[in-house]
C-alpha cells in the first residue's frame, strides 16, 4: 500500500524542497500523510474544471505545479475561489503537493528539461542557488547554456513546437536573427532579464513577460521569445505522470485533461 507520504518523500527526492524560492509555499498543502493513494492527477494549477475531474476520478492526490493555497488564507470559505476549491478538495479527501519552484530549479526539472529539448551545451544556473552546497552542486534559479552552433530564432521555436504543444509563440526580434546563447525560465520568467543580460545570453525563452520587460529586452539587444506560461510549464506535468507510473504501478496516474491555456485565438 502507497502512502501520500511515500509520494511525498519520492516527489522531495525528485525535487528537494530547499531549491524552491524563499517567496514560495512547496510541499504537502493539504490532506493526511498517512492516507493511501491509488490514484493520482498532476497538473499545472488546480481550476474548479480540474477539480471536478478529480473528484469524478476519484483521485486520492493531486500533484500540482502552481501551489494552493499560494498565499496565505486568514479563512478557508466558498466566498473565494482559492477557499471554494480548498473545501472541495478537503471535502473529497484529495491530498494536494506542490513542487513548484524546486521542481523548476531542481536537476532534470523543467528549466533543464526545456535545454535538453534544445541540446544545449555547458548548461548551468542564470543565478546560483542561495546555499553554498546547492552552488557546489550547479543548482540555482533558471538555466543558461550554448547552442552547438547558432540558429535563427524561427528554427530554435520549431524544436519546441511538438513537444511543448505550442500554438502561438511571440518574440521581440525578427525571425531570422540568431541565437547561440540562451536562458531559460519556464513561467513567469520576465523578471530575471537582468540575471539573462548579466550571463551575456543574446535569446531568453520564459513563458511569460511585462510589456516594459519585454522594450528593456529590446533595448539590451536580447531576443525575447515568449511560449506562455501554460506551455512552458505543462508539458512537464504530462512527463511527470508518465514517470509516476513507472515507479508506482500500483497506482493510476494521469495528467489533468481538463485545464487548457487560459487565453484563445480570435
Amino acid at each position: 500500500m502507497t502512502l501520500v507520504a511515500d509520494l511525498v518523500a519520492y516527489l522531495e527526492k525528485l525535487a528537494p524542497l530547499e531549491l524552491a524560492e524563499s517567496w514560495d509555499n512547496v510541499g504537502l498543502l493539504v490532506g493526511d500523510s498517512q492516507q493511501p493513494v491509488n490514484r493520482i492527477m498532476t497538473a499545472l494549477t488546480i481550476v474548479p474544471e480540474n477539480v471536478d475531474e478529480a473528484i469524478a476520478n476519484k483521485a486520492d492526490l493531486i500533484i500540482t505545479h502552481h501551489p494552493l493555497p499560494f498565499q496565505p488564507l486568514k479563512k478557508i470559505t466558498h466566498d473565494t475561489i482559492p477557499g471554494m476549491l480548498l473545501c472541495r478538495l478537503m471535502r473529497a479527501d484529495i491530498a494536494v503537493y506542490s513542487p513548484h519552484t524546486a521542481w523548476d530549479n531542481t536537476r532534470g526539472g523543467i528549466n533543464e528539461q526545456i535545454a535538453n529539448l534544445l541540446k544545449l551545451i555547458d548548461v548551468r544556473p542564470l543565478i546560483p542557488g542561495r546555499l553554498p552546497h546547492l552552488q557546489a552542486a550547479n543548482l540555482g534559479s533558471g538555466r543558461c547554456g550554448n547552442l552547438a552552433e547558432p540558429m535563427r530564432l524561427s528554427q530554435l521555436v520549431e524544436q519546441l513546437r511538438i513537444p511543448l504543444q505550442l500554438d502561438t509563440i511571440s518574440t521581440t526580434a525578427a525571425p531570422d536573427r540568431l541565437a547561440q546563447r540562451i536562458g531559460i525560465v519556464c513561467g513567469s520568467g520576465g523578471s530575471l532579464l537582468s540575471a539573462v543580460k548579466t550571463a551575456s545570453c543574446d535569446t531568453f525563452l520564459t513563458g511569460e513577460a511585462t510589456f516594459h520587460q519585454c522594450l528593456e529586452a529590446q533595448a539590451s539587444g536580447v531576443s525575447l521569445i515568449l511560449l506562455s506560461h501554460f506551455a512552458s510549464e505543462k508539458f512537464a506535468l504530462r512527463k511527470l505522470s508518465t514517470t509516476l507510473q513507472t515507479d508506482f504501478s500500483d497506482i493510476q496516474v494521469w495528467s489533468s485533461l481538463t485545464e487548457k491555456e487560459p487565453t484563445q485565438i480570435l
